[in-house]
């Protein structure tokens, strides 16, 4: 039984409300478990945990690429779509997680990547033979005078998306690192080749697909020049939500998702809250829902991310919600988050990961949990996990890291800047190895970890699970009200006092009752004025709630919910 079916649905006819029956976790699988000492996570690692992730009440697990790479950017340059990397374990070790995961009423999400490949895949080896080698119109080439480009776009890594290669007298594409060229979706035949690799791998009883950058499959083919006028006019105007990504989800969708009945979510980078809606109504049959990211651009200053910056609250909860009530109205659906592989944690970035370093994690799970859509906990959000802070460059291995701080220190930037700058928005710093115990390595390995932490942490799983006042404790009972509570999963939605830039409030609506949600974003004592109402509280991250008449005092860093009948 595949895992939207245990829901008792199919994909064709899954609702909002029943999409929001799912709780999800993300597992960056390096970085989770390891279980043969050789400092590297791997799956059967991930298989030991499950009693922990079915205790803490998820359904739905997402697993970061585990297909053999070169490991070129962490997994996402895929060289053998159909097998594991040796590094996570055999394909044995994958049969039994799903097997055992399913046995825990936990659905297995399989990242996978359709837009690029590794410059080792078979097919692009074979691409590089020849212009009249099948597999060369695998991949996008062009030609241009000598001395200059196809064009200009830029590279999310850095630098041009063009690679001269010689011996061919041409470029390949590559949006990202120039060791994972970009696929050419106009050619039918790497559709077909791409849909037989999204089978195999549901027949083996998976819940569905996290899919990687897919709103950049489809790409204007003048590939015009972009004019720079701001950051984000990079050549993105002619790659992003393209001219036929819309029929190219909806093959994929008819020839495996829909088939299968499997859950989709897809990363929808730099996207509209129209093209969502286009992508995550069910009644088009695309996607089931989607990841966006424009709240995590608050702290880009000018829209540039490699830049030091501070949360604006009134922003961010404008830009929250504009895609809550946008998808609310438009029948889209979203996946929720604050902190994933490749974002920094949140805790500093929007809170306080020092003196009030729980309060503010529970806070942050308080506003995800209230909001409309699929909670997603990035593994450690559950115990306050904080970001590497590295201090030097040599400990960080993720290329985008490095190549931007090559860049910055290019532009004039001091090392000392630099590096501040990584601090605050480097991927690197969620990618920590997972703190179990206190043991040697936390409990991750018995081995040196691949990534070593320069702070010796004492936020544990073991600690945590000791204390029935931890983050842990309080993101189970969070997660338990969100599976019993319909106005959390399909309430209406309504941001109260927008230009507050201390509290974050917002008011869940269904025919039985009126849910606030209310945080507060400062280390202040603050007092607001609630709406009408006879309240009480359903939860929250202090043991007292102060609530006299209809003001509401709260301590720093206070969240909660209440509840008043209608």
């Amino acid at each position: 039984m595949h895992f939207v079916e245990a829901l008792s649905t199919n994909i064709c006819e899954v609702s909002i409300i029943k999409l929001q029956d799912i709780v999800a976790y993300q597992i960056y699988p390096r970085s989770f478990q390891d279980s043969n000492g050789d400092g590297i996570g791997d799956i059967p690692g991930i298989t030991r945990r499950l009693d922990y992730l079915k205790e803490l009440g998820i359904n739905l697990l997402w697993i970061t690429p585990m297909y053999r790479s070169p490991g070129c950017d962490n997994g996402y340059d895929i060289s053998d779509y159909y097998a594991i990397d040796p590094v996570f374990g055999t394909m044995n070790d994958f049969d039994r997680l799903v097997s055992q995961a399913k046995a825990r009423g936990i659905g297995i999400m399989m990242d996978m990547v359709l837009n690029h490949t590794s410059s080792q895949h078979h097919w692009f080896q074979e691409a590089l033979k020849g212009k009249d080698n099948p597999y060369h119109d695998y991949y996008i080439w062009k030609t241009a005078p000598k001395g200059q480009l196809p064009n200009n776009w830029q590279s999310k890594f850095g630098g041009s998306v063009w690679e001269y290669v010689p011996d061919l007298d041409e470029y390949y594409l590559h949006l990202y690192g120039r060791a994972m060229p970009d696929l050419n979706w106009e050619n039918p035949k790497v559709r077909t080749a791409l849909f037989q690799v999204m089978r195999f791998w549901a027949d083996k009883g998976i819940a569905g697909f996290r899919l990687d950058v897919i709103n950049n499959l489809s790409k204007d083919q003048r590939f015009p020049n972009d004019t720079f006028a701001t950051p984000q006019d990079d050549g993105r105007n002619f790659y992003t939500d393209g001219p036929r990504i819309h029929e190219f989800l909806r093959e994929i969708n008819r020839e495996v998702l829909a088939p299968y009945g499997l859950i989709s979510v897809g990363e929808l980078s730099s996207t509209t809250i129209e093209n969502t809606n286009l992508y995550t109504n069910p009644a088009r049959q695309e996607l089931s829902m989607g990841f966006t990211f424009h709240h995590m651009k608050v702290d880009y200053p000018n829209g540039q991310k490699w830049a030091l910056g501070m949360n604006d609250l009134p922003t961010l909860k404008r830009i929250i919600s504009n895609w809550q009530v946008g998808t609310m109205n438009g029948g889209g659906h979203l996946a929720l988050f604050w902190t994933n592989h490749d974002q920094p944690r949140a805790l500093a970035r929007f809170m306080n990961d020092d003196v009030y370093r729980d309060q503010s994690a529970q806070a942050l799970a308080i506003i995800e949990f209230g909001l409309r859509g699929v909670p997603f906990v990035y593994q450690g959000e559950e115990i306050a996990m904080k970001d590497a802070y590295f201090t030097s460059i040599d400990r960080y291995q993720d290329a985008e890291s490095r190549n931007a701080y090559a860049g910055l220190l290019q532009d004039g930037k001091s090392a000392a800047e630099a590096l501040a700058i990584l601090q605050q928005k480097s991927r690197e710093n969620a990618r920590l190895p997972m703190q179990w115990d206190d043991t040697a390595n936390h409990g991750f390995s018995s081995h040196t970890p691949w990534l070593i932490p320069e702070h010796d942490d004492q936020h544990t799983v073991a600690r945590a699970s000791a204390c029935p006042a931890s983050t842990l404790a309080f993101y189970q009972e969070l997660i338990h009200l969100r599976h019993s509570n319909d106005t959390l999963k399909s309430g209406r939605f309504e941001l109260l006092d927008p230009a507050d830039g201390e509290v974050f409030a917002y008011r869940r609506e269904s025919d039985s009752e009126i849910l606030l949600v209310v945080a507060n974003f400062t280390q202040q004592v603050l007092s607001r004025r609630l709406p009408k109402g006879t309240y009480h509280t359903i939860i929250a991250n202090y043991k007292k709630t102060s609530l006299t008449g209809d003001v509401l005092t709260l301590q720093p860093y206070e969240a909660l919910i209440l509840r008043t009948s209608k």
